[in-house]
């Protein structure tokens, strides 16, 4: 008997794991000057501080806790709280981390205003608690050089463990900074996520970017502008933000930080608000 033609959806996983097996098996023949220790004193270069990752790894021999509280004001049906949020980052050597996380949301609807990757739940819906599982990589790509920007790739998964949805979501994000003068730094990402629903499989996109302007050596804000839009979904979305923030170094080793956010396209939720932190150890 002959097999059948793979699907788009068994294609666009294989694709997607794909390109994570040749990021694990290519990037360790980068030759480039180490940046892990590159962030700045009074930064610990958190990637929960704002929806664009930092571009820095954790250095060998550190970790990195980030956790926080989310709040999403949906326009339609119940608001989302996601906590805690954790995400574990493991200083593996000079260009490359190792991340782990969980996390818990009630009441999600698909906004997505953090690094953390959800399925899709309903516009009208029911109230949908899902909890999940993250791991995968993150690897310097290059320094800057000019208009050569600093870059970096992170390829991650996320598995539900409990939710309407249960497939991997395999997630892949490019992000590049530019150093400005005065200390500023000038941040851009594109993420792509494999997303389930409940009625199939589709693709999301969010690019973003964001401007970080230390106050003092402990001060730190930012202003960011980001957008997620779905395509082949049964009803495709597009939810841009507007978002400030800021975070403050308590101690060289402890960062706390907020950001809040209004939607500017039509199905965008009016507003959200993210607290956090940020534990070198």
């Amino acid at each position: 008997m002959r097999p059948s033609a793979p699907t788009d959806r068994n294609r666009s996983r294989l694709a997607a794991w794909v390109a994570l097996l040749a990021a694990a098996l290519l990037l360790p023949g980068r030759a480039a000057a180490p940046r892990a220790d590159a962030a700045e004193p009074g930064d610990l270069g958190t990637d929960r501080d704002a929806f664009t990752p930092n571009t820095h790894t954790v250095a060998p021999g550190t970790v990195l806790w980030e956790g926080s509280h989310v709040y999403i004001d949906n326009q339609f049906g119940k608001p989302t709280n996601n906590y805690p949020e954790l995400l574990v980052r493991v200083g593996a050597n000079d260009w490359l981390e190792w991340r782990f996380g969980v996390n818990y949301g009630v009441g999600s609807q698909g906004n997505i205003v953090t690094s953390v990757e959800v399925g899709e739940g309903q516009l009208l819906g029911r109230s949908l608690y899902e909890s999940s599982l993250l791991y995968g990589l993150k690897a310097d790509l290059s320094d800057q050089q000019g208009w050569l920007p600093e870059s970096c790739f992170i390829m991650e998964a996320s598995t539900p463990t409990y939710g309407d949805v249960f497939g991997t979501v395999p997630v892949a994000t490019g992000v590049c900074g530019w150093e400005l003068p005065g200390g500023c730094r000038l941040d851009a990402a594109l993420r792509y996520a494999y997303s389930e629903a409940r009625l199939g499989w589709f693709d999301r996109w969010s690019p973003s970017v964001v401007l970080r302007v230390p106050v003092t050596d402990r001060l730190e804000v930012h202003v960011e502008y980001f957008d997620t839009f779905t395509k082949r979904n049964v009803v495709n979305t597009n939810r841009a933000f507007f978002s400030p923030g800021m975070h403050y170094l308590l101690t060289k080793r402890l960062e706390v930080g907020v950001r809040v956010g209004w939607g500017v396209t039509e199905l965008a939720a009016p507003f959200f608000s993210d607290a956090g932190f940020g534990w070198r150890w």
